[in-house]
């Protein structure tokens, strides 16, 4: 399973997030908006996946999983 998750400094929701990936065993890949050249590149790609203004986003396999909540309700759904 392929899995970016879209981060900013200081979000416990991102935190979380990442532990839950790594206890699935889910490698990923984390662009932190905090981190990069140009933040505004990368607010500009999940603005083009979804409206939501929150932090973490993550992308499973290809597929907008929106944040920490429905990463959790996605696993528990697929469980």
């Amino acid at each position: 399973m392929a899995a970016t998750i879209y981060t900013k400094n200081h979000c416990p929701y991102c935190d979380m997030a990442k532990k839950l990936l790594d206890e699935k065993g889910i490698a990923y890949d984390e662009v932190n908006v905090n981190s990069v050249k140009d933040p505004q590149a990368v607010i500009d790609t999940i603005r083009s996946l979804t409206d939501a203004k929150t932090f973490p986003q993550i992308v499973l396999d290809g597929k907008l999983i929106g944040g920490y909540t429905d990463l959790r309700s996605h696993f528990y759904t697929e469980e």
